[in-house]
């Protein structure tokens, strides 16, 4: 019988995508919040653009992406970051996925490690695991509002780090680091020469502080990394940006290039149209997530819950009992109609929390929570479903 290696043996499965099977399979219907699916459609002009260039060709482009988008990428990090980048500086990738994987493999292997926050994206230790590197987690705690003590972070750098993930605006938790927090983990990587990864994909979607803009801080040891999907309501389309330090410009595009060859021209293209048209559904998109926050804040504040208020993305982390199990909480609450991603899923250090996405319609959202707060009075807060065979 053929087996895997064993460093993709431990590659874990996502507890998210767990959730989102069951709900998919459901013999009722279940109200989708349990994953980060803008409910918005990708806006005409992007959709337009997309076909005018599938008329005209679909051939091979650049590994590092078309230098008519990579340029037009400048010119937004400019404006908005005050960033002067070359062009070697942006790469475009398949999603942001496909840049953190890249930039994981290239400076990390077997014997490093990669420090992670936790809770966090559990594709970051997956990826990590996949390089054959060995995940260090630093803990995000929910009573510091999910934020990252940096001198925790330089406690657990070894001259093995090869690598720090940030991400601010945060998933799961909508956190937002200071920037001065940020400008201090930067600082540590680029006294002991480690990359930081910074994952920068809702910077668009940011209610309270500052966007991170990691690379603003030191170029050489920083790649921030960002997506169209979640901006522009693209999350099918595929395609991802980074900036990255110069020294590992080459190795980046040779790794998109055989893992990939080139993103697609035709939704480079759509990319385009999002960067460069109009960005008044970002806003409204923007708008709408607040409103949503606020709407599923409030009515969890009064049914007595203690909620913290996001500062960005489009996530809610909601508690439950102490001692509750949240992967069979999740795994029950499928039964009930409504579908949240387990505290389980993220890490460590929220196995008492349920991920809300708030990426979904308002009425979709009052009547999740409604649901969830029937549930969690008929369960104890969860402490009364059984630890197993929830969903069987």
């Amino acid at each position: 019988m053929l087996k895997p290696a064993p460093h993709a043996a431990t590659v874990p499965a996502s507890g998210i995508r767990e959730i989102v099977d069951l709900a998919m399979q459901a013999a009722t219907p279940v109200r989708r919040l349990e994953i980060g699916e803008p409910d918005f459609p990708t806006p005409a002009h992007i959709v337009e653009a997309a076909f005018d260039a599938a008329r005209v060709s679909t051939s091979y482009v650049q590994s590092a992406g078309m230098p008519v988008l990579r340029n037009a990428i400048i010119e937004r990090l400019g404006e908005r970051y005050g960033l002067d980048l070359a062009l070697p500086e942006v790469v475009v990738s398949q999603g942001a996925v496909g840049a953190v994987s890249a930039l994981i493999s290239i400076v990390a292997g077997p014997g490093d490690e990669v420090l992670i926050p936790d809770p966090a994206w559990p594709n970051y230790e997956m990826q990590a695991l996949l390089a054959g590197a060995t995940p260090t987690f630093y803990p995000l705690r929910p009573e510091a509002g999910f934020l990252p003590d940096v001198a925790e972070i330089e406690a657990l750098l070894t001259p093995r780090t090869r690598a720090i993930v940030i991400n601010s605006p945060g998933n799961p938790t909508g956190a937002v680091m200071p920037r001065s927090d940020v400008e201090r983990v930067v600082a540590l990587a680029a006294a002991r020469d480690i990359l930081v990864i910074s994952d920068e994909v809702y910077d668009e979607i940011l209610f309270d502080g500052e966007p991170a803009n990691a690379a603003g801080f030191d170029r050489d040891h920083v790649a921030s990394v960002f997506s169209f999907s979640k901006t522009y309501a693209m999350t099918g389309w595929r395609v991802g940006y980074s900036v990255i330090p110069r020294s590992l410009s080459a190795p980046f595009a040779s790794v998109l290039e055989t893992t990939l060859s080139c993103v697609s021209s035709v939704t480079q293209a759509a990319a385009l149209a999002a960067i460069t048209g109009p960005q008044d559904q970002v806003a409204a998109m923007r708008t709408a997530y607040r409103r949503r926050r606020d709407l599923a804040v409030g009515l969890l504040r009064e049914a007595g819950l203690d909620i913290g208020t996001p500062a960005g993305a489009f996530y809610l982390m909601i508690p439950l009992a102490d001692g509750a199990d949240s992967r069979a909480a999740a795994l029950d609450l499928v039964r009930q109609g409504v579908a949240l991603a387990p505290g389980s899923a993220f890490g460590a250090n929220a196995p008492h929390h349920l991920r809300m996405s708030l990426a979904a319609h308002d009425d979709d959202i009052a009547a999740g929570v409604r649901t969830f707060l029937d549930w969690r009075a008929a369960t104890d807060g969860g402490l009364r479903v059984a630890r197993a065979g929830s969903a069987g």
